[in-house]
């Protein structure tokens, strides 16, 4: 057969393929930047945020769930990672649905607190074998014995960041917090663990949940001052009930706004009202945070696709369009 009748044939079976609406063969031959490479060749970037279930007879209605999600055209999932890795099996489980059958990028979560390098060394094999080549680095709660871990057992991200960079081909993400972190008090020590984890390797940052923008460009500003120059996603929490408000809060040591404050007072008896009035909120400051530039939001979606759906009609020609450009 000639060449051209060769190049030919091939195009006739791709047609056949289209006609069958048959994406498998499309799965196969495409290709999906890590998530470094995407964040440089986009405008404005679009994630969600989806953890796994506690049970393992609840994984369907997660992965319903994700794959509604996916209907929004993320550029990026990512899947959390269970407190002490309890949920560990069902991140991967789920990374690997997101990265192979709906074909979308996935960002897998890792913890490393008390984990030796031989429990993340299996944990990695196992992501690396299903295609997932991105991973958030994190930390994890402290157990309370930390004071008599091990030596050879892990304690920082930044440790973590390090020997992943030394032994694996991903790409690696880390957390940053604008307000810094609840267990550290001192905002300058905050920015020279964040630059330890950036020394480290780590490719790119997402914000915990804020609900002031102006403290995300304050913060941008000084990471800016420290040479700290990596992409910086910014976490968008949409709340929609106030014992979900109060439980993050106290988590995170986020502040409330006082337009924030108002909304609650507002519409604390009225739960369809103050779920509105949270996603509206969430809306404008995705709106605000483009306009000034911000490259990367990462909405926290709670598993709930309604409430991401709706944030996102209230900004799609936003975000559609500086990714158009």
């Amino acid at each position: 057969m000639s060449e051209f009748g060769l190049q030919n044939g091939l195009f006739c079976i791709i047609i056949q393929v289209i006609q069958r609406q048959d994406v498998s063969f499309f799965e196969r031959v495409s290709v999906k930047l890590n998530i470094k490479d995407l964040l440089n060749s986009k405008r404005v970037s679009l994630s969600f945020e989806v953890f796994p279930p506690k049970e393992n007879a609840q994984i369907c209605g997660v992965l319903s769930a994700v794959k509604r999600l996916s209907e929004q055209q993320p550029d990026f999932m990512s899947v959390t990672y269970g407190a002490g890795g309890g949920t560990s099996t069902n991140t991967a489980q789920i990374a690997d649905y997101i990265e192979n059958k709906l074909n979308v990028t996935a960002l897998a979560h890792l913890t490393c607190v008390s984990s030796t390098p031989n429990d993340i060394a299996a944990i990695t094999g196992e992501l690396s074998q299903k295609g997932v080549k991105n991973i958030l680095a994190l930390r994890g709660d402290l157990p309370s014995n930390m004071q008599n871990m091990p030596p050879r057992h892990y304690k920082y991200a930044a440790q973590l960041i390090r020997d992943l960079k030394k032994t694996n081909d991903f790409c690696i993400g880390g957390a940053c917090y604008p307000e810094g972190h609840i267990e550290n008090p001192n905002k300058e020590d905050d920015i020279a663990y964040l630059k330890e984890k950036v020394d480290a390797g780590c490719d790119f940052l997402i914000t915990q949940l804020f609900f002031d923008n102006n403290v995300l460009y304050n913060f941008l500003y000084r990471l800016f001052q420290n040479n700290i120059n990596v992409p910086v996603i910014a976490g968008i929490m949409p709340v929609t009930n106030i014992k979900s408000i109060r439980k993050m809060t106290k988590l995170s040591g986020a502040a409330l706004t006082p337009k924030y404050k108002a909304m609650l007072d507002r519409f604390e008896h009225s739960p369809k009202a103050l779920a509105q009035a949270g996603i509206a909120y969430a809306i404008e400051q995705v709106i605000d945070l483009i306009s000034n530039g911000v490259k990367g939001i990462h909405i926290y979606t709670m598993n709930k696709p309604e409430i991401a759906e709706s944030i996102i009609a209230g900004v799609s020609h936003i975000i559609r369009g500086e990714q158009n450009k």
